[in-house]
């Protein structure tokens, strides 16, 4: 076969390959394909559209997609960021090779870059792939590599056989890798590639043409070069692999994130100035936004003259002032709070830290060790909220939920995850809390329940547990909304919903 030479006029394509099951990030692929599978608020499959259009400027991109591929289209569109989006469909999922293969028609003689729609790449140098073509026009395919010490990792993927740059051949899944070089699933080729994998035979263990087993046999007689990558990788197969993804990327430049603190208030002028000074005495927070919820006192006046920006919301209700809070927080993340000084600012670090490994931090006032003298946690709302959490927990099962404390305001959300679970949130009374962790089930992000401090009031009752007669109001109210979310809040359907509670 004669080499294809590269000019600055030549189309590169851009391919995403999205037509896969993934049945080992199972249930949290149940209803969706994988490469929807939000990683730090954003899809996998548009992180990989930013690194192909914004690191590589391809402006015609192709994904080749199968099982939910309707969800793909309907999320994507025809277009992102300027550049034109195809589908092909993938019929049947005969693997990797058949999946490229499945391009030919639309990009012809043309060299495209193809990238795997379950990686993700972080501070990646995928634009060097367009150098190698550069310096070396002749080159028929560029494959990315890393290097990695554990040769575990390594035997779930390829490894190379080399010389010096060039590639001479891989090895599908070594058992015992000779090198500490991982093969990667972003390959730049040009349209021999299609002839070597229709000559490719079929593998034993799976039926199917792999495409390692199709470009190591180019790689004997084509000159393909190697590109070792930089940044970190990561292959998301896994709920792990996920849960790893989205703590990487967080606990990247954390500290630059704008944390809100927001305060619901009903009558609190003899607590809220202590409050809001607490929060704001912490480095880490950048605003401390009271919801002044028909205050008939001066809990306004009294927290905006402590530093806190102040707004009101004349829909009564706690719900009400909670999604107002949420709604006018201009931080990245966002902490809730009580403005009654039951909640303890020392606990702020310890929501950010968890907050790094999931998409909400939840707070639980039920442990005998943190619960302060004189708190409003006697045996009875302590056994109510202990049992409605484990009910959550045998209804949504699937999700792997734990909690302790269904009722507990103090959280810590990240906004974009509060922006996707907004709209199933109908709550406006004491039933909001229970609502909110619900919401994030359903729309399939990650909550953990940490042990928070809980302390006596420094002012006024509870309007929602000062006595039995409350106390029991409100635990039928969050009892109505947690059966209604059961019921009627299909997974599938989330967008449809319109009723209210």
């Amino acid at each position: 076969m004669d080499s294809v030479a590269i000019t600055n006029q030549d189309t590169i394509f851009g391919v995403i390959l999205a037509a896969g099951k993934g049945v080992r990030a199972y249930p949290a692929t149940r209803d969706i394909p994988k490469v929807l599978l939000d990683i730090a608020g954003k899809t996998l499959i548009e992180r990989n559209l930013d690194l192909l259009v914004g690191k590589l400027g391809i402006t015609d991109i192709i994904i080749v997609i199968g099982h939910y591929g309707d969800q793909i289209e309907d999320r994507i569109g025809d277009s992102f960021e300027g550049a034109r989006i195809r589908y092909v469909r993938q019929a049947n999922q005969k693997g990797i090779g058949h999946a490229v293969l499945a391009v030919e028609p639309l990009v012809g003689d043309s060299r495209f870059i193809t990238i795997l729609g379950d990686e993700l790449y972080i501070d990646s140098n995928h634009h060097e792939l367009l150098d190698v073509i550069q310096r070396e026009p002749s080159v028929d395919a560029v494959l990315m590599f890393k290097h990695e010490d554990d040769p575990a990792k390594i035997s779930n993927n390829y490894t190379p056989t080399l010389d010096g740059d060039r590639v001479m051949g891989l090895i599908e899944k070594p058992v015992n890798p000779l090198g500490n070089i991982m093969g990667l699933g972003t390959y730049l080729l040009n349209a021999k590639v299609f002839d070597y994998i229709r000559n490719t035979r079929p593998s034993t263990l799976r039926d199917e043409v792999e495409i390692t087993d199709a470009l190591s046999n180019m790689a004997q007689k084509e000159n393909v070069k190697m590109l070792m990558s930089t940044g970190k990788y990561l292959n998301v197969n896994t709920t792990d692999d996920r849960n790893l993804a989205n703590y990487s990327i967080r606990d990247r430049g954390f500290g630059q994130y704008k944390i809100s603190v927001v305060v619901p208030a009903y009558n609190e002028e003899g607590s809220i100035a202590s409050v809001v000074k607490e929060y704001l005495a912490l480095s880490c927070v950048g605003e401390v936004l009271v919801v002044d919820n028909n205050s008939s006192d001066k809990t306004a006046e009294k927290a905006l003259n402590a530093g806190a920006r102040v707004v009101q919301e004349h829909e009564q209700g706690y719900g009400c002032a909670l999604r107002r809070g949420l709604d006018d927080a201009t931080g990245d993340i966002v902490i809730l709070t009580e403005a009654d000084g039951s909640f303890s600012p020392a606990d702020v670090p310890k929501l950010l830290e968890y907050l790094k490994d999931c998409d909400m931090v939840l707070g639980t006032r039920t442990t005998r060790q943190m619960i302060e003298q004189g708190a409003n946690m006697n045996a009875f709302p302590r056994f109510i909220n202990i049992l409605f959490g484990k009910i959550i927990e045998l209804l949504w099962w699937d999700s792997e939920p734990r909690f302790t404390d269904v009722g507990c305001t103090y959280r810590a959300i990240w906004k974009t995850s509060y922006d996707k679970i907004r709209p199933y949130v109908r709550s406006d009374g004491p039933a909001y809390s229970p609502d909110m962790t619900i919401a994030v089930l359903n729309c399939k992000l990650r909550v953990i329940e940490i042990p928070v401090t809980y302390r006596m009031r420094r002012s006024g009752d509870s309007s929602h547990s000062a006595n039995v007669y409350q106390l029991a109001r409100t635990a039928f109210q969050m009892a109505k909304v947690i059966v209604h979310r059961r019921l009627f809040y299909s997974r599938l359907n989330l967008g449809r919903l319109k009723n209210k509670v």
